[in-house]
């Protein structure tokens, strides 16, 4: 049901004359609709009508009202999604922080460590270059997933030595 809602209200947004009239609704209330939107009244009227039936305009004595209350009551209906928990470390793909408790730790290295292909070996400015994408102290970064055996390491070349694959 919640879908269909959300469609019907997605639908009523993508058609010019109701977004229109919506935007008068909410911009310019009481005022006549016609003149606001450039729309003829019968236009008008006719959208509306779609906006009332998607619970969007609701009709108070001889005016008109916006319902914007049904767009929070859409996102309210919404299933909840669960927040990836990677959130909660990186902004725009860099790592705000490195987590002090290790079991938080170990899984952001694991996300970091995925940029390094099994089986390949890569010199240490490589890798240097690869980890300061997320963190300007790429050193500690390097040190962490070397200490957690995320990355192995032998003059100065490294590899990938776990994490998820």
């Amino acid at each position: 049901m919640i879908d269909k809602h959300i469609a019907r209200v997605l639908g009523l947004l993508g058609q010019d004359d109701t977004l229109r009239v919506l935007a008068a609704l909410v911009l310019r209330p009481g005022e006549p609709l016609d003149k606001v939107t450039g729309l003829d009244p019968e236009t008008a009227a006719k959208s509306l009508e779609r906006l009332s039936r998607g619970g969007l305009a609701v009709r108070e004595g001889d005016d008109w009202r916006a319902r914007p209350e049904t767009f929070r009551d859409l996102l309210r209906a919404l299933p909840s999604t669960p927040a990836d928990p990677m959130d909660a470390f990186l902004v725009d793909g860099r790592l705000v922080s490195l987590p002090a408790k290790r079991a938080k730790r170990l899984m952001v290295l694991d996300y970091i460590v995925q940029v390094f292909e099994v089986g390949v070996r890569y010199p240490e400015k490589e890798v240097d270059v690869a980890l300061r994408a997320f963190h300007d102290d790429y050193a500690a970064l390097r040190r962490y997933l070397v200490d957690e055996g995320f990355l192995s390491r032998e003059a100065n070349v490294y590899w990938r030595s776990g994490g998820t694959v």
